[in-house]
């Protein structure tokens, strides 16, 4: 039997998801993706869990989409429905990042509610470069994070930048040194699951209908990109 490609963990109220093709650097493909989105639609409705943490075994992240194979409607529709349970789910979303955070990678991280790396981190968006656009609401989360001048070119020019250029851009919460990364990411989710469950779903509702209302429309209008996107 194929090991999951998304390992569980719930513990004290934290449900750690942990993306688990280590040997593709965690690149997403369909069995991925659908395994995440079910994880994230069940978390949602479980009383039990209070806070998400997201993680990737091994040498990073994610390096994005699996490449190995053409896009097609489904991946768009995968990372596209796992950016809107993020963004909507009503628990807060711990993202704790390390090695290459690529792509959907990076549109996925974005979607998070606090964002902690190590100093090893590598961020890129190469898409542009690729001949393929973005997706997963980056239109919106992107420029809410750092700035509408700066998304244009980190998307455009598709420039790698480190952990510390991300955290001075507003794109994370902290950056540790790898060894301390996954201890720092428990205990910010820890402090998270013990607030009021309302008091924390209201609080990250209202931040981001005021910081990101254009999210629905980014979706939207990615998908017409997609849709007359020249082949």
């Amino acid at each position: 039997m194929p090991s999951p490609k998304i390992l569980l963990a719930n513990r004290d109220g934290v449900l750690t998801l942990t993306l688990n093709r280590p040997d593709k650097l965690n690149a997403i493909d369909n069995e991925l993706a659908s395994e995440l989105l079910e994880a994230l639609d069940v978390a949602d409705s479980d009383p039990g869990v209070r806070v998400l943490r997201l993680r990737g075994n091994g040498r990073a992240f994610c390096a994005g989409r699996d490449i190995s194979a053409a896009p097609t409607d489904k991946d768009l529709a995968l990372v596209q429905a796992i950016a809107k349970a993020i963004v909507g789910s009503s628990k807060p979303v711990v993202a704790a990042v390390h090695g290459w955070t690529v792509g959907a990678g990076l549109e996925i991280m974005l979607c998070a509610d606090v964002v902690l790396a190590d100093t090893g981190t590598r961020f890129k968006l190469p898409e542009a470069s690729l001949g393929v656009f973005v997706t997963g609401g980056l239109t919106a989360t992107l420029p809410a994070t750092v700035g509408l001048a700066r998304a244009k070119w980190l998307a455009l020019l598709g420039e790698e930048f480190s952990a510390g250029e991300a955290l001075t851009w507003g794109m994370l919460y902290k950056v540790t040194v790898e060894q301390a990364l996954d201890a720092e990411s428990w205990r910010v989710a820890i402090a998270l699951a013990t607030l009021s469950p309302a008091v924390a779903s209201q609080f990250k509702r209202v931040f981001n209908l005021m910081g990101m209302s254009d999210f629905e429309q980014a979706i939207e209008e990615e998908n017409k990109t997609h849709r007359r996107w020249p082949s």
